[in-house]
């Protein structure tokens, strides 16, 4: 879907290379009231995180207290409300939830330990939107302990763990989400981050862009003291390919999302597992036997396929790039194209980062009981706008379930309203986050400290050498021992013992 590469150099000393590819609904559905704010900030790129809202509480909120934190009065144990939080009383339960997901990120936990010291972010001011879960907080707390002050939003209206967020705010962390969020307390929550008197981001962490975006809207002159972008998703990352392209790009950005620690580990490994928790819990299914087709192969949609696949189901994929339609075909999947089989099908699952992959079209040809969700980070894949009409019924099953029903009885079953259907409605492998987190935290730090002129205003890759660090933060859990090369076997090869072992066109 990307073309127009352009290559240049990251690092003069270094000598190592980058990839840089450039491309080219709101009736709401809600049983309870829900004020309405500000609706009218366009978006160029591609639709907010928040063009649909549900009522939706945290699986472990007990609470039936429908007051919005909004127009709450809270306070920490030490006397802060410089925080909007559900409840700032499931901080215990939060923080024993961020104490588990300590022991599954040891990558994470030995950077603290390492860079304690130093203090590499002492003086970075740190504004993030990301998903705030527990792994997610050891994130922000390792940033703390590195020297950084940091605030936070969420970056996904139904992924906030509550007790997680409560546990951030009793430490102290200005955090401003909570699961559920409308539309209007989305960017309420990103403006209470940004526009705070006396203390201005001078870094930004974000996921899926709409922080960045938000501040390029509301708050451009915060631009001349911001060192740096650091970016997870795919959607964030073509946003900022488009901002480059433009001549719009204001700072330097670190393209996370395609580093390769988060490309084939969180990508592939983490949807594989994470697929099947999401449709389980949500739908109860049985996989064997089941007609899915996965839309792109990616590698998200090859740990969605792989998954599937190994459960007993059959399997088809879409496609449009033919070397990945080719290595889905050499992986004995059938690739068709979506109108094929679409009136057969099971399950539909979307993961490919577009628009309007899934239409209103292909919705009216489904069979009943179809299942549809979407594993991509943006909600603009399934074309759930469409829906909100009123010869169409909408029926709340479950916390992220809905049928949607036609007029002839027929209803589809859609999951998280389109949204990600693994931070939506499960969890994710703790293991798995370790990898993209240290990566996001390294990314901070190098940009943080490089001196003046290294980056300039453009989009960059990771340095390989940064990747292969990372990956080696995490071998010892599997008590896993590399081999060395010898002198004479590191002269044959031309490469430094110590790596970098690839250069950095090479394909994993």
């Amino acid at each position: 879907m990307l073309d127009n590469k352009k290559k240049y150099i990251v690092n003069g000393n270094s000598g190592i290379k980058a990839q840089i590819q450039f491309a080219d609904q709101k009736q709401e559905f809600n049983k309870r009231p829900t004020k309405i704010g500000r609706r009218s900030l366009s978006r160029s790129i591609s639709q907010s995180s928040t063009d649909s809202y549900s009522s939706a509480a945290s699986y472990t909120d007990s609470s039936d207290d429908e007051t919005s934190p909004r127009d709450k009065q809270q306070k920490n144990s030490k006397g802060s409300s410089d925080f909007c939080v559900k409840n700032i009383k499931q901080a215990e339960f939060g923080r024993r939830e961020i104490e588990i997901a300590e022991q599954e990120m040891p990558a994470l936990m030995a950077l603290r330990k390492r860079a304690q010291g130093e203090k590499p972010l002492a003086g970075a001011k740190i504004v993030g939107c990301t998903h705030i879960t527990a792994q997610t907080a050891v994130l922000m707390e390792t940033l703390g302990a590195l020297g950084a002050q940091c605030r936070w939003a969420a970056c996904n209206i139904y992924s906030t763990l509550n007790e997680v967020a409560a546990a951030l705010a009793e430490s102290g962390f200005p955090v401003f989400a909570w699961k559920g969020e409308s539309e209007d307390d989305f960017w309420w929550c990103i403006d209470r981050c940004v526009n705070v008197e006396g203390w201005q981001p001078n870094m930004i962490l974000d996921d899926g862009g709409d922080l960045t975006h938000w501040i390029y809207k509301k708050y451009p002159n915060m631009f001349k003291k911001i060192k740096g972008i650091v970016e997870e998703s795919v959607t964030g990352v073509h946003r900022l390919y488009q901002l480059s392209k433009a001549g719009k790009l204001c700072v330097p950005a670190m393209n996370v999302n395609d580093s390769v620690t988060k490309q084939k580990f969180d990508n592939l490994y983490c949807c594989r597992e994470s697929i099947l928790d999401g449709l389980k819990r949500t739908t109860d299914m049985m996989f064997g036997g089941k007609q899915v087709v996965v839309c792109g192969y990616g590698e998200v949609g090859k740990g969605c396929c792989a998954a599937l696949k190994a459960m007993g189901s059959i399997v088809y994929v879409t496609e449009i790039d033919p070397i990945c339609a080719l290595q889905a075909c050499m992986d004995g999947f059938r690739l068709v194209k979506l109108n094929e089989v679409i009136r057969q099908v099971d399950i539909v699952i979307t993961c490919t980062g577009n628009k309007n992959v899934v239409s209103r079209e292909h919705l009216d040809r489904m069979k009943n009981s179809c299942i549809v969700c979407n594993m991509g980070h943006s909600n603009t894949e399934i074309d759930v706008a469409s829906l909100r009409t009123p010869e169409l019924t909408w029926e709340r099953v479950r916390s992220q379930v809905d049928h949607v029903i036609w007029p002839d009885g027929k209803r589809i079953v859609l999951l998280a309203e389109g949204r990600l259907l693994n931070l939506s409605c499960s969890t994710v492998p703790t293991f798995v986050l370790s990898i993209t987190a240290t990566t996001q935290a390294l990314a901070l730090i190098e940009l943080y400290n490089a001196p003046e002129g290294r980056y300039k205003q453009d989009v960059y890759l990771l340095p390989k050498k940064m990747d292969e660090y990372v990956a080696s933060l995490h071998l010892p859990t599997f008590d896993a021992h590399l081999t060395e090369l010898t002198d004479e076997q590191a002269k044959y090869l031309g490469l430094n013992k110590n790596g970098p072992f690839k250069p950095n066109y090479y394909r994993y």
